[in-house]
């Protein structure tokens, strides 16, 4: 009979194995296509708001599996038109400079050296499409950089941003300056970006400028923000899953249900072939400021859509400053707002064990990486239509899924296919007989491997 490693989790009850130690010295070189990603919001995520404070809870990001640091933007925010007390992190006014409300480039260069020595990588959201209406460039002089508006000569403003100036791709003098700028961050050991509204900027340039910074840096990686099948023509490495995540919130909502997901999956995996990597969330800083937390919008389906994020085809998962400790709190955007107990490694324990073993279990099984050579999804035949079971298989690694997407109990009958002795996490020997039944309460999950 076969071995499987057993691992369940209940929105109420989250069982997990335990801390992620340190790594041998022979830890396996970094692989983007199994990387977890954590976005870190610098000014929120301790009482100081500081690069300084930030980098003491980077020994807790590696326990806890995180491969990918992303930094909100780290810039200079302009005056001009600012949002609230302290603006908008995405209303840049220097592009090689940082902000001082979060220290100075010595304490810039100490955070991303720490996260190296760590095995981290870091990245910096970069803010391409616009920039402040009071930034450097525009102070200097380059008007002819900015789309203007043609009765006041000045830049004009997109949607509701009222802070920035929108940038002209028509210029090559704006383009060399923009290459130069990202260029300037590679330099200080930046190991790449998350593109903000990616989708407004001309891929020619994101195209263009990667490959001047692959001369670098050949291993960067770039994210980026948008749902654009172009945005991986030679540029992003991941783009986001905005579709995925509002589907997400229906069916926590009972407006939609598994069909619809499994529609999703299978369109997504033409539109988006392989290598195409997929950020998968449950949340990010938008969606916590501006629609509330993952609590307020799934409810009891938040843990069992965090563990779905991690097991999808080419997904890439992410976790935003707050969430490893179950953080239900609408971050302010334009003020300060820290989030309560991020340092205390004691605060939200089922939390952080729950990412924990998310992070362990994605690390640990080859059928669930992204990249070019991705195991497939197969849909396991017999269980209620609330109920999303599938496996995926890569050599001899196999990995299946449960998740009972619904408010209701669900019965799920075992195949032959998963009957044998188990051996869970925590050591216990479990028996599943062919014919054995299985109730999964509303939105339980389980997930076992091979």
């Amino acid at each position: 009979m076969k071995k499987i490693t057993l691992l369940a989790a209940v929105a109420a009850m989250l069982v997990g194995c335990g801390s992620q130690s340190d790594k041998a010295a022979d830890e396996p070189a970094f692989d983007k296509y199994n990387s977890v990603v954590y976005e870190l919001n610098v000014r929120q995520a301790t009482p100081e708001g500081t690069f300084a404070a930030a980098e003491e809870y980077l020994p807790v990001l590696k326990d806890m599996g995180v491969d990918i640091v992303w930094l909100m933007p780290i810039h200079p925010i302009g005056v001009d038109g600012r949002k609230g007390t302290l603006g908008s992190y995405y209303s840049i006014s220097d592009y090689e400079a940082v902000n001082p409300e979060f220290g100075d480039l010595a304490a810039f260069d100490s955070f991303v050296t720490r996260a190296h020595e760590l095995g981290l990588k870091v990245i910096i959201d970069w803010v391409a499409n616009h920039t402040s209406r009071d930034a450097k460039w525009w102070r200097e002089g380059h008007a002819d950089w900015y789309v203007l508006d043609e009765q006041t000569g000045l830049p004009i403003v997109q949607y509701d941003w009222t802070d920035i100036a929108k940038l002209n791709y028509d210029n090559a003098d704006m383009r060399e300056a923009m290459t130069s700028a990202m260029l300037f961050w590679i330099g200080r050991g930046v190991d790449g970006f998350r593109c903000d509204v990616a989708y407004e900027v001309p891929i020619d340039f994101w195209q263009q400028a990667f490959a001047r910074i692959k001369e670098v840096n050949s291993d960067v990686y770039l994210l980026a923000e948008g749902e654009k099948t172009f945005l991986h023509d030679d540029a992003f490495d991941a783009s986001y899953t905005w579709e995925l995540h509002h589907l997400m919130n229906d069916i926590a909502q009972g407006k939609k249900g598994v069909a619809d997901l499994k529609a999703y999956i299978a369109a997504d995996a033409v539109a988006y072939p392989a290598p195409a990597m997929r950020l998968m969330f449950t949340s990010n800083h938008d969606e916590n400021s501006w629609s509330g937390s993952e609590f307020e919008r799934m409810h009891d389906a938040a843990s069992a859509f965090a563990a779905l994020t991690f097991v999808l085809p080419q997904g890439q998962p992410l976790i935003y400053t707050g969430q490893e400790i179950g953080m239900d709190h609408r971050l302010e955007f334009f003020e300060k707002d820290t989030v309560d107990g991020l340092l205390d490694t004691s605060r939200g324990e089922q939390w952080r064990k729950l990412y924990t073993d998310l992070c362990r279990m994605r690390h640990g099984n080859r059928a669930l990486a992204a990249g070019s050579d991705i195991a497939p999804i197969e849909y396991v035949a017999g269980t209620p239509d609330e109920v999303l079971a599938f496996t995926r298989t890569a050599d001899d690694n196999t990995v299946l899924c449960l998740f009972n997407l619904s408010a209701d109990s669900q019965t799920v009958t075992f195949t032959e296919a998963v009957a044998g002795d188990y051996t869970s996490f925590d050591g216990t020997a479990q028996s599943v007989a062919a014919g054995a039944e299985r109730e999964l309460q509303p939105w339980e999950w389980i997930i076992l491997t091979i």
